[in-house]
């Protein structure tokens, strides 16, 4: 540049003034470095960490298969974000892009989203490009942007928040030595991208976070670690979410004399735990109602109903109940987990929410009755028709919909949880009536599956509202159940206080069936407390008056009950004897799981006397009963007695054999302790010489758990037969 103005060869009449302008040429400002700060107290995502490195590393394997894309989806809060910027930092420092790291934020499901034309002029200045020279038109601004990279080392661009594949598809470079980093609520599968689910943290990454994060607010904070079961406890009702631990953390940095104990007591204990998961500037309830907004009206009203489903997961089926439609909901279900706001629980078919999700869509279905009285409804009919199928005995009408007991015990199995949690519902007083009902048509089930703690719990629920609504006849067959469930949980006196109140109670209906239920069941638990004599003393009274009635299912139960009783007793030929009856009688009814219940006892009473050859054949004929009905733990009860039985005749490998394939079928039945104690039986079998012992306790022969017959179905529930 020259520092002399030449003016020769011009005309001037008049004064002259040489006036020069400079221009310095050099490049636009870039921002190739623009990554934000990483997020305070990061922790618990190693295991994503290391698949967003071996995605952006351009050495790692694969070859020619580069990983353009990489989309990094999960609910809102969840730490998206934070993970991206982690994993670019991560990338920065291992010198993977020496052209520099890009990062944009989508602003996706904000009410004015950042459409890939704006990005697109933000990429191309931040890239060095003067804004005179950015074109028009999103197709002319996408073409420069490819040919400004094509000139560049390998870029990260980093797409934050996108809420579909048209925001980014724009943003995509057409060299494969670049790479894209892309968040969003969506599972952005269109894209063709690497996939990167993110999930809430597991309580222990949570409780770090919590203590990282309050430590960076103050490094002598140590309140997380002063109260460790407390701040497990925050942690659990923040959802293990990072959102809401972080503003948890807010609410603690703020007051430093506030103890964890007491935010954890006061989210446990609020009524709208998402109001109080609020710092002012961040919210929970906000950053979910963003996804929420963007919904469907359908698929909106399916997210609020699918809270109210009283299980932690929710079967397609009860979908579509609380939906108030016949039809399938795979659709919209589908779409819901593509947008995080479900997912696919354990079980084909089933779907789950987090627990904060559910507090957000309960909130806005409040006041949705209707719901709740369908599931009801549908719970109780199709709950009654798998309990008739367990209970069918040929030659009786057929039950609805359950064409075997596998497909009953299939239906009770996935809706289990859903059922148990209906059963503990607050019902209006017009409802109680049906909830009672449908908890006596689970203890069948749960009795045969051994979930006892659900036993206890729908029992004792449908006790307390029987009594609270005056349904005596419900009360005495709720406390017929409560009574066996203790009994298999050890409660002896409680089970006995339970068996007398529903005798009580079928005393003053005038109810004989029930009583003479009563009395069979107080004895049971009468032989299990070694109260022997005043067990045989209650299966008589039973006995007696099953008779009267003309119960023959009853006597039958209670001649195997009285033998187990008797044999307890050494009255061992008496106990052969009522063993007998027994089987004669379930022949008769033609109920042969009742039979093989008698087959085993009598194998026990068979063995006491000593007669061996007997003993085996009497548990050969109960196991394969037991087999067909794929009752597994009574397979266990047999084949421990069969392990017995050797071990008492001197033969240790076929009484270790016994003892290991006793423990399978406990295993199988849900019983560990028991499969527990057939392993060590097993190993302890070294030597003839030391095989010692006695046949394990005979089975309760009341193997069902019939509660009395329940009263006729309630007018708000279909069908009007009487179980």
């Amino acid at each position: 540049m020259s520092d002399v103005v030449d003016f020769r060869g011009g005309d001037f009449r008049g004064t002259v003034i040489g006036k020069a302008e400079y221009r310095q040429q050099a490049p636009a400002p870039t921002a190739l470095d623009a990554l934000p700060p990483p997020a305070a107290g990061f922790t618990g995502r190693d295991e994503e960490l290391e698949r967003l490195r071996a995605a952006l590393d351009p050495s790692g394997p694969g070859g020619g298969q580069a990983v353009l894309v990489t989309a990094v989806s999960g609910l809102g809060g969840i730490g998206k974000t934070a993970l991206a910027v982690r994993a670019a930092y991560a990338a920065r420092e291992a010198g993977w892009f020496p052209g520099g790291v890009l990062f944009v934020d989508l602003h996706g499901y904000d009410d004015a989203p950042v459409t890939a034309e704006q990005a697109l002029q933000f990429l191309l200045r931040a890239l060095g490009v003067e804004p005179e020279h950015i074109p028009a038109t999103a197709d002319e601004r996408a073409a420069l942007y490819r040919s400004v990279l094509a000139e560049r080392e390998a870029v990260l661009i980093v797409a934050d928040n996108a809420s579909s594949p048209e925001q980014v598809r724009p943003l995509l470079p057409g060299a494969l030595r670049h790479r894209v980093l892309v968040t969003s609520r969506d599972r952005l599968a269109p894209l063709g991208a690497r996939l990167v689910p993110l999930d809430q943290l597991t309580p222990e990454a949570a409780y770090e976070l919590l203590d990282r994060a309050l430590r960076i607010a103050d490094p002598e904070d140590n309140r997380v670690v002063e109260e460790a079961e407390a701040a497990s406890r925050l942690a659990g009702l923040c959802g293990y979410l990072p959102l809401a631990l972080q503003i948890a953390v807010a609410l603690l940095a703020e007051d430093p004399g506030k103890p964890v104990a007491e935010l954890a007591d006061e989210l446990g204990t609020s009524y709208d735990r998402l109001a109080a998961l609020d710092d002012g500037d961040r919210s929970v309830r906000a950053a979910f109602d963003l996804s929420y907004r963007r919904l469907p009206a359908g698929q909106a009203r399916l997210l609020s109903l699918l809270a109210l489903a009283p299980g932690p997961e929710v079967s397609e089926e009860v979908a579509a109940v609380l939906a108030g439609t016949e039809e399938a909901l795979p659709r919209d279900l589908r779409a819901l987990a593509r947008a995080h706001l479900v997912e696919r629980g354990n079980r084909r078919g089933c779907w789950r929410m987090h627990d904060l999700v559910r507090v957000f869509g309960a909130d806005v279905a409040a006041g949705d009755a209707g719901a709740r009285q369908r599931l009801l409804t549908h719970y109780y009919r199709w709950a009654g028709a798998a309990d008739d199928r367990l209970r069918w005995f040929p030659g009786e009408p057929e039950p609805e919909r359950f064409a075997t007991r596998a497909e009953a015990l299939a239906w009770l199995d996935r809706e289990r949880a859903g059922l148990v949690a209906a059963v503990r519902w607050e019902w209006e007083e017009r409802h109680r009536h049906t909830a009672v009902r449908l908890a006596l048509c689970l203890c069948a089930y749960l009795r045969w599956r051994r979930h006892f703690d659900d036993m206890v719990a729908v029992a004792g629920a449908a006790q307390q509202t029987a009594r609270s609504s005056g349904d005596r006849e419900g009360e005495a067959m709720a406390s017929n159940n409560l009574g066996i469930a203790l009994r298999e949980t050890g409660h002896l006196q409680e089970a006995v206080d339970a068996h007398v109140r529903d005798r009580h109670l079928c005393q003053e209906l005038g109810y004989r069936d029930g009583e003479a239920l009563a009395w069979n069941n107080l004895g049971g638990t009468l032989v299990e407390a070694d109260r022997v004599e005043e067990a045989i003393d209650a299966f008589l009274r039973a006995r007696d008056l099953y008779r009267d009635v003309g119960h023959r299912t009853g006597e039958a139960q209670v001649w195997n009950n009285l033998g187990a009783a008797l044999a307890e007793a050494d009255r061992v030929e008496e106990a052969m004897d009522a063993f007998v009856r027994s089987c004669d009688l379930h022949q008769a009814l033609g109920d042969r799981h009742g039979e093989s219940s008698a087959w085993n006892n009598l194998g026990v009473a068979l063995t006491k006397s000593g007669q061996t050859d007997n003993a085996t054949e009497a548990y050969g004929k109960a196991l394969a009963i037991r087999k067909e009905f794929e009752d597994w733990y009574g397979v266990g009860q047999t084949l421990e007695n069969l392990a017995i039985e050797h071990r008492r005749t001197h033969r240790p490998a076929g009484a270790r054999a016994h003892y290991l394939q006793a423990a399978d079928a406990y295993t199988r039945a849900n019983a560990p302790a028991d499969a527990a104690r057939a392993r060590a039986a097993a190993a302890a079998l070294t030597a003839p010489e030391e095989a010692t012992g006695t046949p394990a306790r005979a089975a309760p022969p009341a193997r069902t758990t019939d509660s009395a017959r329940p009263s006729p179905r309630p007018p708000d529930a279909p069908g009007t037969g009487v179980r």
